[in-house]
């Protein structure tokens, strides 16, 4: 376990993730525009992070969980359901004879979208990190 200043900080850790997940569907969709009956993919990890924000932000609620002494019981639900986002086909574009529905158009806007907002977590983790170390700095010039 690290020491994280908030726990946005996971959160904003597993966004990267998600983010660079996608930004590695999107370069595949655009390598394979010119491959037959290639339909697009893309990554659904909006809902995967609001259950990871869920996870993390309402860890403390006084709920008692459910032991599990064997692999045969049942499981809790935190141990339910997968921890990689959602991959699904992004089609709604006309196929090309080929049968390939890659538009290039979309492809490159959404990884415009994709790298800005990576940087824009990036650029938050950043900030946030140095407002810790300048307390920091700050408090051992007073000693």
């Amino acid at each position: 376990m690290s020491i994280e200043p908030t726990r946005a900080h996971e959160l904003m850790n597993k966004a990267l993730d998600y983010r660079a997940q996608r930004q590695d569907m999107i370069a595949s969709n655009i390598a394979n525009a010119d491959t037959p009956f290639y339909r697009p993919r893309d990554v659904h990890f909006e809902s995967m992070l609001a259950q990871r924000k869920a996870e993390i932000f309402e860890s403390g609620t006084k709920q008692l969980e459910m032991a599990q002494t064997d692999n045969r019981h049942l499981t809790s639900k935190k141990s339910q359901g997968s921890t990689s986002a959602i991959t699904f086909f992004r089609d709604g574009h006309g196929a090309r004879n080929d049968g390939n529905s890659v538009d290039i158009d979309v492809e490159t806007t959404e990884m415009s979208k994709n790298s800005i907002m990576f940087n824009a977590l990036l650029a938050a983790k950043k900030k946030g990190t140095t407002i810790y170390k300048s307390v920091i700095d700050a408090s051992s010039k007073t000693q």
